[in-house]
């Protein structure tokens, strides 16, 4: 069977990386939606010459693939950074504000600041360098689509170590997101420190 689905190249890279004159990151987030947990950001700068294969957009590769990619985008990668904005940030400055607050901490955590950034949507987020802003992006940018990967397993991370501060949750199984054993924790425990308290279901309980 035939697919028309398209796969993320370099070739926005190359020019952007042209018109900028100097090294291009792709930057991209995981956790705008869920009910807890921060959100994070990573921004990475590819080698072309050194690309791992099968980099994908995180939400088509399985978590297995995703954590074995991880090392090797790293490992091979030029530069780059991961950064994290706190349930409380994301309180204080919204979930937009946030996010562009964990895309900066990941751009100035790279050991070579890109001159220009592809990121992945339609918001242009104020950060340290000139941006492009790519609806689907992590589809069809290899930087873009390492850095969904980089986002989404250092996340991840930060949710398995929550669960064992909050077991009561299951933040290790659901990350934060909606699911049945995640409202059924917030109606009997009520929210913990890591819960959003201004999201929806975790302001309905409050209120209520």
């Amino acid at each position: 069977m035939s697919s028309d689905r398209t796969f993320p190249t370099l070739a926005l890279e190359t020019l952007l990386a042209q018109s900028s004159g100097g090294l291009v990151c792709g930057v991209d987030e995981a956790g705008r939606g869920p009910w807890a947990g921060p959100v994070s950001a990573a921004a990475v700068i590819l080698n072309p010459d050194d690309l791992p294969e099968g980099m994908d957009d995180s939400k088509v590769l399985t978590e297995k693939r995703r954590a074995a990619l991880e090392p090797q985008i790293k490992a091979r990668a030029l530069a780059w950074g991961v950064g994290f904005a706190s349930a409380r940030e994301i309180e204080e400055l919204n979930i937009i504000g946030a996010t562009g607050l964990a895309m900066c901490r990941a751009i100035e955590a790279m050991a070579i600041p890109p001159v220009a950034a592809l990121v992945d949507g339609n918001y242009r987020f104020k950060l340290p360098c000139p941006i492009l802003a790519v609806v689907g992006g992590d589809g069809l940018s290899l930087s873009i689509a390492g850095a969904s990967i980089l986002a989404k397993t250092a996340r991840d991370r930060v949710m398995i170590e929550l669960d064992t501060l909050y077991p009561a949750y299951g933040f290790a199984r659901h990350k934060g997101y909606n699911a049945p054993i995640h409202s059924e924790a917030l109606q009997t425990h009520g929210p913990c420190p890591e819960h959003r308290r201004s999201w929806g279901p975790v302001k309905a309980l409050l209120e209520s």
